[in-house]
């Protein structure tokens, strides 16, 4: 058995994540592991709310009130809204958690004492007219690299570029708007290029990273590493544990990188096992697999391995990182200012989380930019979710249960066309779980879709309606196999759409949980036994409406305007 921990990177909680936030991380972190778990391997899920940094402290500012405040309430309710779209944490927490601010300040002092941090005076950008240092996402200006006119003063969102508030062209304070000047005050820094070559050599490695990330890791290396700020002279978040840091506090990013660590162990207390943990976190077989976005790559490529290394407690570096590119909505960026994309509060408005997370799934844009339309997202749900794969399930159970009084039939002798359905469902498990264990999940799909596209053809192609009176032997054939591809589609499908698949399991009455670890692997067997009984059918999946299209604009707007009510009052 494999053993896993899954990392879906932390949502930092100024607002509700996007579509194109879940995407990138929680909800493929969570269709990942729900089929690990159908597999048989044992895997630990973790996140939390990322709620230390500048952001923070900048909203909180301008409300008038204090950070926890603020924190308290949104992770509150994002975490009860990544419940309603079925994302399985093993551990949901939070970076106030008191056991992930001593593990954070406990792994930095030992960092310290290794020798990979060294103190030295830094340019930190202040603001004569709030009186405050400006560090990280206070400061906003051109980014020096790619021209993007809103770079901040830690990075780039346009290009990915790590930045210093100094390499900023024409910066501003994001607070009052006015220019900064520059001041020197003493920080903590990383000796990121004394752990260059031993990062250096890891990347090159690992065969289990995707491109995308290695490309940009070497490339990134390629340029030099530079030692990275430690601490901030705000005072929302962990308390610098250094000989006299007293009044510094640690770098969000580095704060929550160690996350994954501390959420684990937290898991484990919660369970009575305190000490469990470490059997994940330092059994060299353990593979540890980030789901992040692509603007998070160097932090998990380079500075994650780096404070591992520099650590020396002998923590299991990253088996994969799968990072995304990004999700654009209507070939636009997602603008909670603009109002451009749809936030996962809305979406749950307009419809279930299983049509969302089928429809999101088949567009993870895993090697290019990917867009959401409408017109695309209508296509998916009642082409491929409802015409290629809920028909042809229904087909299968209405004719069973007309025809055979809903009991399985047994198979008579064996065309080749039938054995090449058989195989063709064993070839699907196969490469199902090859794309898995990529992670490419939009990958997976497209071969579950090509199971149901299989199983029409066969049916159109053995017409068991005519069969039924000619030859009924060859029509229970074709029926007990297309059952056990229903069943193949239901188990296969259960960790994009769970709450359909419990739906479908429910109608096929199997007398056990869907989620016994191995399941995967049953497929194969022919599971539907002649003579098993399955449950009165109905159509499991609704169409949407003829007129969605023209709809949705108007109903979309309503929504927005109505879900302030459900809102915390922080983030209106």
């Amino acid at each position: 058995m494999v053993k896993w921990i899954v990392g879906a990177a932390w949502p930092y909680v100024n607002t509700v994540p996007h579509l194109g936030n879940l995407i990138g991380s929680i909800l493929s972190a969570d269709v990942f592991v729900r089929y690990i778990r159908l597999r048989g391997d044992e895997v630990i899920f973790v996140s939390g709310s990322d709620e230390h940094g500048t952001p923070i402290e900048v909203e909180a500012v301008k409300k008038g009130i204090k950070p926890k405040e603020l924190t308290d309430q949104v992770h509150e309710y994002v975490s009860k809204l990544f419940k309603e779209w079925g994302i399985s944490f093993d551990n949901y927490t939070r970076t106030e958690s008191t056991v992930h601010k001593n593990f954070v300040r406990d792994i930095l002092l030992k960092i310290y004492e290794n020798g990979y941090i060294f103190v030295q005076d830094d340019i930190v950008p202040y603001c004569p007219h709030d009186k405050i240092y400006l560090p990280d996402r206070f400061i906003e200006g051109q980014c020096p690299y790619c021209g993007y006119p809103r770079a901040r003063g830690d990075q780039c969102d346009n290009c990915g570029r790590l930045l210093h508030p100094t390499e900023l062209i024409n910066p501003y304070c994001v607070i009052c708007g006015s220019k900064p000047v520059f001041k020197h005050t003493k920080h903590w820094f990383f000796d990121l290029p004394k752990l260059q070559e031993n990062v250096l050599e890891w990347v090159k490695n690992n065969k289990n990273l995707p491109d995308n990330v290695r490309n940009f890791t070497l490339s990134w290396i390629g340029e030099g590493l530079k030692p990275r700020s430690l601490t901030r002279d705000n005072k929302w978040g962990i308390p610098a544990p250094f000989p006299g840091a007293e009044e510094k506090t640690i770098y969000v990013w580095f704060d929550a990188l160690m996350g994954y660590i501390s959420a684990t162990k937290e898991y484990f207390i919660q369970k009575s096992e305190p000490d469990k943990w470490l059997s994940f976190w330092k059994d060299n077989e353990t593979r540890v697999i980030f789901f992040i976005g692509k603007d998070n790559i160097p932090f998990h490529s380079v500075i994650f391995p780096a404070m591992v290394l520099a650590s020396k407690e002998g923590y299991v570096l990253p088996w994969s990182i799968a990072a995304t590119e990004y999700l654009l909505f209507e070939g636009e960026k997602f603008s909670k200012s603009r109002g451009i994309g749809v936030w996962i509060d809305e979406a749950l408005e307009i419809m279930p989380s299983d049509y969302w997370r089928f429809a999101l799934i088949r567009l993870r844009p895993e090697q290019r930019d990917a867009n959401f339309s409408w017109r695309e997202f209508y296509r998916i749900i009642n082409k491929e979710l409802c015409d290629d794969i809920g028909n042809f399930i229904h087909r299968i159970l209405s004719f069973i249960y007309k025809k055979f009084n809903g009991v399985v039939p047994e198979p008579g002798e064996l065309t080749d066309i039938d054995r090449a359905m058989i195989s063709k469902i064993k070839e699907v498990v196969d490469n199902v779980d090859n794309k898995f264990e990529k992670a490419r999940l939009r990958l997976a799909i497209e071969d579950i879709l090509r199971l149901a596209w299989a199983g029409n053809q066969y049916i159109n192609q053995k017409a068991p309606w005519d069969k039924i009176k000619s030859d009924p032997s060859d029509a229970a054939t074709t029926m007990w196999i297309g059952i056990n591809t229903v069943y193949g589609l239901t188990v296969l499908l259960a960790p994009i759409i769970p709450n359909k698949a419990e739906e479908l399991w429910n109608l096929l009455n199997i007398n056990e949980p869907l989620w016994r670890p191995g399941r995967v692997w049953s497929i194969k067997e022919n599971p539907m036994k002649p003579g098993h009984r399955i449950n009165k059918p109905r159509p499991v999946f609704p169409k949407l409406s003829p007129d969605f299209l023209e709809k949705i604009n108007d109903q979309l707007k309503k929504i927005r305007e109505n879900i302030k009510e459900k809102r915390p009052a922080v983030l209106i």
